[in-house]
This record gives C-alpha cells, structure tokens and sequence, in this order.
C-alpha cells in the first residue's frame, strides 16, 4: 500500500510523468470490449432478473396457447345460425364439452373454447333473443390456435437478448419460473478532486461536480447496475486504498486520470500491480482516459475531469467493457454524412441529427455540457474525414 511520508516517491513521480500511449480510438473501445470477460451464468428470479442478460435461448416449456381460446367475450358457435345458448364459460375453467351444430357456448377472452367451435361472435355484433343467439361468423373468427405463438421447445428469444420486461412477462407464459442469465455488472465510482463542491453555488477555486450526478444514469443506460459512488480528496494513498478494497466487475475513477500533480490514478495502478490496457487515447476530448485490470479482477476506467471529456471516455472505454461483461456484442456505429476532419486524432462532436442532416452543435469544450445536453448523437470524426454516429443516453 502507498503510504509517503514526506512528497512522493522518484518511482510514482517517474510513473505520473510517463508519457501517453496513446491508441487510436477504435482500437481503444476495441481493447475495451476484448478485455471484458463475460460474467458467469446464473439462475435468477423472473423478478430479479430484469436488465441481465440471458446466457442461453429462451425456450418455450409449453405451447402458446395451450388449447384453442378465445381472443373475446362473446359467443362460440357451431354450425349455421340462429345457435341456442347451452352454456357459459369462464376463464379458469376446464375444458368444455364439443357443441353440437346449433349451439352456441358464452366464452370470454382466454377461456377455452369448447370442440367443434366454427368461431366466436363478439356480445357487440351478436344479436340474442331470450336463448336464442344470430349473427355473422367466419371459421377460424376469434379464436388463439393452440401454439400459434410457440411450439413447446422451440426457441424464442437467442441467448445474449436483454431481460426487459417485456421479455420477463413471455418468460412467464412460456412457464418459466426462473431464467439463466449474466447479471448486470456492478459498477463502483470513486469520485476525486478537492475542488469539487456536492452542493451549492460554485464559487472561486471551487466547481459543482457535474461528473458525479451523471454516472448512475450512464451506468444503467449501459446495462450496469451502480453501486455508488465515493467522494475522495486528491490524495494517492485514499486512492490506492479505495481502489485496493473495491468489490465489484468495475470501478470508474473520475477526475485523477492526468498528469497534474492531483492526478494520482496511474501511480495507484502501478503500487498495486495492475495491468494498464489503455494508456491515453489519440481522440479530442477526453485523451487522458485510461483502463487497467486490478490483480484482485476489477476494471478501472479513469475518467477526465472535465464533464464532456468524462462523458466520452465512458463512452469509450467503459461502455464497451460493460458491453463485454453482460456477453453482449459490440455495435457497429453507422456512417453518416462527413464533416471536417482532424489530422492524427479522432473528434467526437455532439451533434443533432435530422434525417440526413447533421449540425455539429456550439458549446463543445472539453468542460462543457451544454452541447452534449441538446446532442442526439456524438459524431466520430476519424483523421481521415469519415464519420460514424455513436448513441448517447437520451437519444433513443
């Protein structure tokens, strides 16, 4: 552990004035992604397993429906009207007997429907005199097929889809009690800086935190699950502490990922022999971004201090790792129209995106937010003028 007594050590002074490698900004989200290890499967509750992962093709244990039913209330009838009414049925109830041709059962909306049934007339379009039932019918009018859904076995969802609810509500009516799954990764945050206020109004030498508030937001967009966040003074000892006693799949360090003399985040890495996979990416804003693999097995992504070069180094480094922990594929960006480029470094630029037509928006610097507030899209712009667009939280 880090503990120095009177300034810093040459080694950890050598260690901060280190230059960069950079890596160009697709191979850094690349490396990213590649040094994310899938998490372990797992059975979990219908209830608990929403925003994982399944591990394995969501199977049906059952055809849906199970037997005919009924998609209405109304009637079901067999053979040529007028039908004459010999029963009611309710849902929850067993299977009917056959109707005869004539005859014409009450069914509501997901009952089964008796054999023989020709169709089901609505109550709205019927017309029923005393015990007597007329009105239009078509075969087949209104009735679910069984396994017109699903088969029993038969695969309805591949492995790597997200457990939405929608997802977990079919699971259900397939008859699963529980799913296997990845969970969500479990993501820590350890926020740095001396002159960052919680609360308030800025005042000089001292700045709101805007790094902080947006961390659980982007943690959950990415299919994360935030496990909080720590405020620390800038120092490398609380640091390396925090860093060594992290229980989690990843740990975002914001604003300790420079060279400046309060930068302490690489230094911490090398005291506790971690592995450095991203040393600086060749990209404007957000260069001094970082990833590193703890000995204990954690992730460590350092972010900027600056909220919009924060915003895209978790965007490329920390998506793609979470990407990669839930076992998801990486997306491919689509190309969109060129804007100017940069010799030797990747912009990202936030922009608004209508149809075709894409505006690069004002309020742009590493330190502001305003523009990536109003952004539908951030534009990688390579060296070379090629333009792709990559989604932001908000955008849809």
């Amino acid at each position: 552990m880090l503990v120095c007594g009177h300034g810093e050590c040459a080694a950890l002074e050598a260690c901060r004035r280190a230059p960069y490698r950079l890596a160009a900004w697709d191979d850094a989200r690349a490396a990213a992604y590649l040094a994310a290890t899938a998490l372990p499967r797992a059975q979990m509750a219908l209830a608990d397993a929403v925003g994982s992962v399944l591990a394995e093709p969501l199977r049906a244990l059952v055809s849906v429906p199970l037997i005919n039913c009924s998609a209405m209330d109304g009637y079901a009838v067999c053979g040529p009207p007028p039908w004459s009414v010999i029963a009611r049925l309710r849902t929850g109830e067993g299977a009917p007997p056959p109707l005869r041709s004539g005859t014409t059962c009450e069914v509501a909306t997901g009952s089964p429907v008796p054999p023989n049934t020709v169709g089901v007339i609505p109550y709205e379009q019927a017309r029923r005199t005393g015990r007597s039932v007329n009105g239009p019918v078509t075969p087949g009018q209104h009735i679910r097929q069984a396994g017109e859904e699903c088969a029993a076995g038969e695969a309805v969802l591949p492995a790597g889809a997200v457990a939405s609810p929608p997802v977990l509500g079919l699971a259900a009516a397939l008859g699963h009690d529980t799913l296997c799954v990845r969970r969500a990764p479990r993501v820590l945050a350890l926020v740095t800086g001396d002159e960052l206020l919680d609360t308030g109004l800025p005042c000089p030498g001292r700045v709101r935190d805007a790094i902080g508030p947006m961390l659980p937001g982007l943690v959950a967009w990415a299919g994360g699950r935030f496990e909080g966040a720590t405020r620390l003074t800038d120092s490398a000892a609380l640091l390396t502490a925090a860093l060594h006693a992290a229980e989690c799949d990843m740990v975002l360090v914001s604003g300790s990922s420079s060279r400046g003399p309060a930068d302490h985040l690489r230094c911490a890495l090398a005291t506790l022999g971690a592995e450095l996979i991203v040393d600086g990416v060749a990209c404007r804003p957000g260069h001094p971004q970082a990833l590193a693999r703890l000995t204990t097995g954690p992730l460590v992504v350092g972010l900027p201090g600056n909220p919009l070069a924060a915003v895209v180094a978790f965007l490329t480094l920390a998506l793609p790792a979470i990407t990669g922990l839930r076992g998801r594929p990486l997306p491919t960006l689509p190309p969109a129209a060129a804007l100017p480029k940069s010799p030797g470094i990747t912009r990202l630029i936030p922009v608004r995106v209508r149809g075709k037509d894409i505006t690069e928006l004002p309020y742009t610097r590493s330190a502001m937010l305003r523009g990536m507030a109003a952004a539908d899209a951030l534009a990688i712009v390579s060296p070379f003028g090629e333009v792709r667009l990559h989604p932001v939280p908000g955008s849809g």
